[in-house]
This record gives structure tokens, sequence and C-alpha cells, in this order.
């Protein structure tokens, strides 16, 4: 019988060229494409290796740590990150083969070239917290449903499960939402495998602990930021909801979550399989519609469900649906592909009129403009950037950490953990800022202050020149604010221990912890 456009040996020949495809097209990317703010932000944490970091628990900076010792090229420093998805597509086959009846295995092949072809698959190159997230909730879940698929008890691959789950944790607190979809399964339909839970949960509590022991003797940074400073004006809103669902169905891709939707669940396909998978990928799924009522989900956010999506459609959908979806994925692909090229190499005139202009501007010529600020600098000068983006690319560029000056925002309170502005006082700072500076937020702390312009094709960006910093009145007018703003700490939260109040002597300010 000669092939079909869906049998099994050209879906295994689309399988493969998509594979080799998305993983040069990965490599290209990873080499080319400029280090974003928060790659660089980031870096740093490996550039600065500890048991933990201001946003997020820490496994991307022990990752950054160990990349960084090889060399700080980009595709080097993005080497771990764009071999994920890969990875992951190489499981999705590798579960649908074994689920799937022999005539049927075409779609698994299908489905793993699917997942690849999405965009968000092959742009999947910037080595974020999200690097060593996906990985290890990719890992956790196959080794989740092997142990649901096993005859027997499957202990082994359950204590994997919890390992990897345990490891994502490490990584960002989304990975909380797969052992809460493991618990919602087993507690609902493998009652037997109750035993299943505490075990998963045992094997993951070193990296949690772990986590929270920083916590607790750091202020409590993560949960400060991710519960806290970072949702102080959420509020009920539909239009973040609607933006959610108009979001997730992008990002699932409409065909491929219609498909999946209308077919028919097939005798060949034991329905215990298809309720885990629909299990795991729609409880977080739903969870962030709810919590989308309230404050905006990030794209981010929901890639890690992805594959879980991928494999529950990979099961209902027959190998000529798949295909159907393969070539409408690779046609979303084309413009997605066209922008990010654009984006790393286009001439920058070409983004003249556009509003991203200056920053693009600014990240693709971040070393010439961190020499430019590095060229006059006076004698035994820091140089400072105004916000955390800015600060974390010019550091990248310039070789040496970059410090915040002023309150700046919730995100990246990496300094109150490391910088001391006590060994800064009487010294010169050199403070970058996008826009032109009002000297008169700088004159309380320094004896003399001046600003000048630095032109970098044809976009200006400004600098301020401080001598004689004055560590009192910046204490009492930005680390006041700083200690009232991100380190009101809930009373019911135990502390042991809070460098950034401790260095400055704010201690007094937490008997007024909420």
């Amino acid at each position: 019988m000669p092939d079909t456009p869906h049998s099994l040996a050209d879906a295994r020949r689309l399988f493969r060229a998509t594979f080799l495809g998305t993983l040069l097209l990965k490599i290209v990317l990873a080499a080319g494409f400029p280090f974003t703010g928060d790659e660089a932000f980031f870096y740093q944490w490996g550039r600065f290796p500890a048991w933990g970091y201001s946003d997020h628990p820490p496994l991307v900076g022990w990752l950054l740590a160990l990349l960084h010792r090889i060399s700080d090229a980009p595709l080097v420093l993005r080497s771990v990150t764009l071999l994920v998805t890969s990875v992951i597509a190489l499981g999705i086959v590798d579960v649908l083969r074994r689920h799937l009846p022999p005539e049927r295995e075409a779609g698994a092949w299908l489905a793993g070239a699917v997942y690849l072809a999405m965009p968000w698959s092959w742009m999947f190159v910037l080595v974020t917290t999200d690097t060593p997230l996906a990985l290890f909730m990719g890992l956790s879940a196959y080794a989740y449903l092997r142990a649901d698929a096993c005859p027997g008890r499957g202990a082994g691959w359950y204590a994997l499960a919890g390992v990897f789950v345990g490891l994502a944790f490490l990584s960002k607190y989304f990975a909380a939402l797969l052992g809460c979809a493991y618990t919602v399964h087993i507690i609902g339909w493998r009652r037997d495998r109750w035993w299943a839970l505490p075990l998963m949960f045992a094997l993951a509590l070193p990296f949690i602990g772990l986590n929270v022991w920083f916590n607790a003797t750091h202020g409590w940074a993560n949960v400060m930021f991710n519960v806290f400073n970072r949702n102080g004006g959420a509020q009920w809103n539909l239009k973040t909801f609607a933006a959610y669902v108009g979001m997730a169905a992008y990002l699932l891709t409409p065909w491929l979550l219609w498909q999946g939707l209308r077919a028919r669940p097939r005798a060949s396909v034991p329905p215990a399989r298809l309720r885990t998978l629909a299990v795991l990928w729609l409880f977080p799924i739903l969870l962030f519609a709810f919590l989308s009522l309230g404050r905006s989900i990030g794209l981010h956010w929901v890639l890690g469900f992805v594959p879980l999506f991928v494999l529950w459609a990979g099961l209902r959908v027959d190998a000529c649906a798949l295909h159907t979806s393969l070539k409408a994925t690779l046609t979303l692909s084309l413009p997605h592909l066209l922008l990010v090229a654009a984006v790393a190499w286009a001439p920058l005139s070409l983004w003249q009129k556009a509003k991203l202009h200056d920053r693009l501007v600014f990240t693709r010529e971040a070393p010439a403009l961190a020499a430019a600020l590095k060229a006059d600098l006076p004698p035994g000068a820091t140089l400072m950037a105004r916000t955390y983006n800015p600060a974390s690319v010019l550091a990248f560029a310039y070789g040496q950490y970059v410090p915040v000056f002023g309150v700046g925002r919730h995100h990246a309170r990496q300094d109150d953990q490391i910088i001391d502005f006590r060994t800064y006082d009487g010294r010169p700072l050199r403070i970058f800022d996008y826009n032109e500076p009002d000297l008169a937020d700088f004159v309380p702390f320094f004896a003399q202050v001046s600003k000048q312009k630095v032109v970098i094709e044809g976009v200006d960006f400004w600098m301020v020149d401080g001598t004689g910093f004055r560590f009192q009145p910046y204490r009492e007018q930005v680390l006041a604010t700083i200690a009232q703003e991100f380190h009101d700490i809930p009373h019911w939260l135990p502390l042991l221990g809070n460098p950034f109040c401790e260095r400055y002597g704010f201690m007094g300010c937490l008997p007024q912890r909420r």
C-alpha cells in the first residue's frame, strides 16, 4: 500500500525533518538574537551564585553559574534552553507510541511534529526561569504518565515524578500547579494509589524546604514578590479574563483545540489514559482562567502545560487531522519567524517609526552604549541605572554588576539582597537613564550633579554624574521607602532574617508587619 500523507513512514520523515529544522533554527536564534533584559538579569544570578535570589527560586541561577564557567557567549548560555522543547517532543512521541495501537502510530510522530512547529516551541531559546521549569515539568509529567500506566505499582516512576516536580518548584512556583493536578487526579480517579501522593511530596520536600529556608532567612523575598508586591493592584476584571481566553486558545492553537474537543473517543485508547491527560492539562488551564479574573496571566505561565494538551489531543485526533494541524501550525509560524528575524537582524532604520525602536537600539547596541558610559567614567565611580532592565543589560555588556539607583519597582529586588549603599558614601556615581532626567531628583543625594547625553544610532540616552554621594539622605528618603513598600512582611510568616532591613537598621519597621 503506497504511503499517504499520514502514513507511518511519512509521519516519521515529517517528525525528523521538523525536529532537525527547528533544532537548527533554535541554534541560529540562540546565537544571534539580542540578549534580553530578563536574561541579563538572571545571568547576574549566575555571576554571583547563592542559595536563593530575589524574585524566584534559584535553579536558573545555578544553571547559568555552570554555563558561565564555559563561556559568556549567548549560544552557550542558551544551550540548555534550546534543547528543552526538542527533548519534550521526543517524550510526546514516546508516550503516544506506548498508548496508541500500532495502526495509529503515525499520530504519535505527527503530534510531536505539531508541538515542535508551534512558534512558542521553536522560539523557546531565551534562558530564564522558564528553562529549568519547562524541562523538569516535562520530565515529571513523563514519569507520572509512565507510573499511571504501569501495570504494577509504578513506585519508581512516581518517585522520579516527585523529584522532578521538586526541581521544577526550585525553578518557579508554577510547578506547584502540576503537583496540584497530580493530587486532583489521584484523589478523584486513582485512590488505589493514594500512597503515591506522600511519596512524591516527600521526594519533592527537600527542594521545597531549601527554598523555604532561604526565604525565611532573607525577608521572604520570593513570597513578597510573587504574592504581595506584584499583586497590590489586583481586582476583578473581565477584560483580563477575555484576554486570557484568547491567549490560551492562541497558545494551544485553535485548530488543534477544536480537533481535540470535537473528536470522538476511540475504543483503541483506554479512557483512563485520556482522563489522566485531561486532568493534567485542564486543571491548571481552568485555574489560570479563574486567576485571570483578578489579574493578567502571562503567556509563559501556560507554556509548561502545552505538551500535556498535545498528548491529550494526540490520543483523540487521527493522523489525517494532525497532518492538517501541522500544516496550519507551520503557516502560523511563518509570520512569527519573520518578526523574530526582523527584531534580531533587520537594519535598525526599519524600526524608526515603531514604538520599540528606542528599546531595540538599546538592546542591540548595549555594548556600544556600555563603552560610551565607561569611556570617561570618573576614577572610583560606579555605574548604576534607574531601573532593573537597563541595569541588567548594561551589566552584561559592561562586564560588571550595575546596581539600581532609586526605589525602582517590585521587579528584581536582587539589589536588596547584595548591594550595600553605605560603601558608596562620598564616592562618585554615574547613573544611566532612558529619558532625560530631572536633576532635582538627584540633588539631595550628592554634593554636585550634572547630566549629559549619549547618542547611539540616532537615539538619545542620558547619564547623571553625581559626586560626593550622601548615604544618609538616601537612606532616609529612598531606602526607607523600599523598606515600607517591598519589605512589609505579613506577621504570620516566621522571619529568621532580612539582610536589607538589618543592613540599614530598619528592623524597627518589622513590628508593624501585617
